[in-house]
């Protein structure tokens, strides 16, 4: 028997939210858990990243009750979730009580493996969640959110899995969610974790496929000590999604590698999910193939989606690939942030703004936020003159400690305010709802009643590409085309003195 490789899908969470904008209703995943239990994985991503959102905002779900469900439906094998670190699954910093309860929560109602990130790879956002799930006794995941830079290097990252080390992480993750890694960086990237942390430090790659290099990247980490690959059922993969399951196993035939996996009970998933696929056209990224560009632009193909409706909705739509020269400029501007939820959005957005604005005419509250550190610090230096703008336009100093340290204890405060909201039952689980989307939480407590919702069209009964209006709360739908964003952000801009509101949608 060759050395084992264990494998994570991600078909429960970022598989359909990264191809059907996390639509994906609890009942469509139901009758595939048996066949995934028994299938022999490593873990099972399930939570976490935009599910919370999707479910209170679009499926009428209340997403514990969805967390409850999979543990009873998948004894066997571990839940996963991906959470950012000290915005938890929401867009802004979270005191470190806050923290501490909505992890000790996840692991009461059934997680057991934390992947904890952090946007601009800010140790000192991670720190408090990490302690969190230690002391739950659950598997904390400290995670490296890879990008390419002029300052980001392979020395770096490994330094960086050092210092994860020394937070007491079970596991290492390399996080490439735009697809930049090639495989000679992924094999020096994978040894040099290894060497530096030990071969006992279990190392976890979780990559997309949309540039169409990253399955030789597994292989290459693999052959490198890559204990964990992630990789989604090839019925909901590839596009701007990930590398297929089945394929990832048929590779590693006769290399001396092997995994644990049943391909028959593969097969039957594989064929529930093709025809629960088709139900969810309507929601499906027209991005389904490869996109080398994005080694030039470093976008992922949502945020690519999210600046088109923007451009769009100011009649602009033909200034894409300004922008898509724009946004390189701005990131190396603010110190060369990787490009995932919430910097993406940010810098994204801001790159919009200098297109149709003028170079830094208007800044976004987030992006000054950003260039004064209240997100965190960044490992390349930032631009004095945008600096300035920013420090001029939020009236308040740039900052160099860890931005939490700023913030007051709110628990208490959250679980009056979810009180006064209307629905909430007073669980603890109900106030971290609301504290991660207060106004839609809201909405959500009075109309839980009703039951989840079902987004899903019957193919036979209605034609899968039928344009689909726009719901009013929704705002994601341009010419029957629905991008993957699920997390509406108003934005207060100045122009000329005086004060515009800006809604976009910022990417899953």
């Amino acid at each position: 028997m060759g050395r084992i490789i264990e494998i994570t899908d991600v078909i429960l969470r970022d598989a359909h939210q990264s191809l059907l904008a996390t639509r994906m209703a609890m009942e469509d995943m139901v009758p595939a858990c048996e066949d995934l239990d028994n299938a022999g994985y490593w873990s099972l991503e399930c939570w976490g990243g935009a599910t919370f959102d999707s479910c209170i905002r679009f499926l009428n779900e209340d997403p514990w009750e969805r967390l409850r469900l999979f543990r009873k439906l998948l004894p066997k094998t571990r839940l996963q979730m991906l959470l950012r670190g000290q915005n938890l699954l929401g867009y802004r910093h979270y005191e470190d009580a806050v923290v501490e309860r909505f992890v000790d929560k996840a692991a009461e109602n059934g997680m057991d493996v934390f992947r904890v990130f952090d946007a601009l790879n800010d140790l000192r956002n991670l720190k408090t969640a990490v302690a969190a799930v230690r002391k739950t006794e659950k598997h904390a995941q400290g995670t490296i959110c890879y990008t390419v830079s002029p300052v980001h290097t392979i020395a770096s990252f490994v330094e960086m899995a050092q210092r994860l080390r020394d937070l007491g992480v079970d596991s290492i993750c390399v996080k490439d969610m735009a697809a930049l890694l090639k495989p000679q960086p992924a094999f020096e990237l994978i040894r040099g974790i290894k060497e530096a942390c030990g071969e006992e430090m279990q190392v976890h790659l979780h990559t997309h496929a949309t540039t169409g290099v990253t399955l030789v990247s597994l292989m290459k980490a693999i052959e490198a000590g890559c204990d964990i690959v992630d990789c989604a059922i090839s019925s909901l993969a590839l596009g701007s999604g990930h590398n297929p399951t089945e394929a990832v196993v048929e590779m590693l035939e006769g290399t001396g590698y092997e995994t644990r996996l049943d391909k028959e009970r593969l097969l039957k998933v594989k064929n529930h999910f093709a025809q629960i696929r088709n139900r969810y056209r309507e929601f499906m990224s027209d991005f389904t193939g490869v996109d080398t560009e994005i080694f030039k632009s470093q976008i992922p193909g949502g945020m690519i989606s999210n600046m088109e409706n923007q451009l769009k909705g100011q009649g602009a739509g033909d200034r894409l690939q300004e922008v898509l020269v724009e946004v390189p400029k701005v990131r190396t501007d603010c110190g060369y942030p990787p490009l995932v939820t919430p910097s993406s959005q940010i810098v994204g957005t801001q790159a919009v703004f200098n297109v149709l604005m003028g170079k830094y005419k208007v800044l976004t509250g987030e992006f000054a936020d950003l260039m004064l550190g209240y997100y965190g610090g960044t490992l390349g230096e930032k631009n004095p003159d945008v600096l300035a703008r920013a420090e001029d336009h939020a009236k308040k100093p740039v900052i160099t400690g860890r931005p939490a340290d700023l913030l007051s204890p709110e628990w208490e405060t959250l679980k009056t305010e979810a009180l006064a909201s209307g629905g909430a039952a007073g669980s603890d689980e109900d106030t971290l709802t609301y504290a991660m989307f207060p106004q839609v939480a809201a909405k959500f407590f009075k109309s839980r009643p009703e039951g989840p919702k079902n987004l899903g069209k019957d193919p036979v009964m209605k034609p899968p590409m039928l344009p689909v209006p726009a719901k009013p709360e929704e705002k994601t739908a341009v010419e029957g085309k629905v991008f993957r964003q699920t997390a509406p952000v108003t934005y207060a801009v100045t122009i000329n003195g005086k004060e515009h509101k800006v809604r976009v949608a910022p990417g899953a």
